[in-house]
């Protein structure tokens, strides 16, 4: 069983998430940035093929089991952009401030502000682990033109979600991780972790 594992992510926050998430299930995470592993390249047009990419990258470098997400904002009106180009919509350097300036004039002539946040977990054994596990989730909500809140990151202060209304921004980290589309995904992957664990035994 994996007692070990490399976070194919330098952001601090999914760091830190990841971390507690996985402590219960007695999982050390270490980020590839403290092996001075640096990012891999994300080329690929879909969540699941950049994620894959990340964790194969990571799990070969660091010799570990390797744990990778790709996520992202869908904008129904927009065809499902900013989509894999979230976090550079608004070109490098990677800005929030410039990528939500960019989103919000975008949709500056269209009613439509549906949207939702997806993201995509991998966990790879191994480099090449031909059963990679691969769990997703999804977070519903509207495009508002006026931020509201100052925690989240990326687009949370122009989401508003679709149960609470609320912003991402506005929401304790609690209650964000409870509806949020990385909260789902980490849940679902705990649980496939927990039935693979009860089949070992």
């Amino acid at each position: 069983m994996i007692s070990r594992l490399v976070v194919a992510s330098s952001n601090p926050g999914k760091l830190r998430e990841f971390g507690r998430l996985l402590v219960p299930l007695g999982i050390d995470v270490v980020a590839q940035s403290s092996l001075r592993i640096e990012d891999a390249d994300e080329p690929h047009s879909t969540f699941v093929e950049n994620a894959l990419a990340k964790a194969r990258h990571a799990s070969a470098l660091a010799k570990l089991p390797a744990l990778a997400d790709d996520s992202g904002i869908c904008v129904e009106a927009l065809n499902g952009a900013p989509g894999v180009q979230s976090a550079r919509y608004a070109g490098e350097p990677k800005s929030d401030a410039r990528n939500n300036a960019k989103l919000i004039e975008a949709l500056s002539d269209i009613d439509d502000r549906r949207a939702h946040y997806y993201c995509v977990l991998v966990l790879l054994r191994r480099a090449d682990d031909a059963e990679p596990l691969i769990v997703d989730g999804m977070w519903w909500g509207t495009i508002a033109d006026e931020p509201r809140g100052s925690g989240g990151f990326g687009y949370d202060p122009h989401f508003r979600d679709a149960q609470t209304g609320m912003s991402g921004a506005e929401m304790p980290l609690e209650m964000k991780n409870a509806l949020s589309h990385r909260g789902k995904a980490m849940r679902a992957l705990i649980d496939r972790l927990n039935e693979v664990r009860s089949h070992a035994n």
